[in-house]
């Protein structure tokens, strides 16, 4: 059985497969209580997120595991896209986006691992 480590580490390798730029994967598991790890990944239009969501959510699948939907509606957007999976937040982003919120900044004290 996988580690949420490894599934993690799966997810980024995928997505830099299908031509996600910069990925990075921060180990968050002692900084909160909702996850363990962030996928952070720059995308470059709405196919292409799109596509990646389709890549990962295969691999959720395949894998027996789950994509939360939240309770409310969130505004669609091509800037900043979230896949919840629980262990694993995996964070599609345009460039704009990814250099405004700085999230390897914001959760410096994760490890990063990629």
């Amino acid at each position: 059985m996988k580690t949420n480590k490894e599934k993690a580490l799966e997810i980024a390798q995928l997505l830099a497969d299908f031509k996600g730029e910069d990925v990075s994967v921060i180990d968050v598991s002692q900084l909160n209580s909702w996850t363990d790890y962030f996928v952070i990944v720059t995308i470059n239009s709405s196919a292409h997120w799109k596509g990646l969501y389709k890549q990962v959510k295969d691999y959720v699948k395949a894998n027996d595991m789950e994509i939360h939907v939240p309770n409310r509606k969130i505004p669609g957007g091509d800037d900043w896209n979230l896949i919840d999976i629980g262990p694993v937040v995996v964070h599609l982003m345009s460039s704009d986006a990814r250099a405004f919120y700085d999230l390897e900044k914001l959760w410096h004290g994760g490890e990063k691992l990629l």
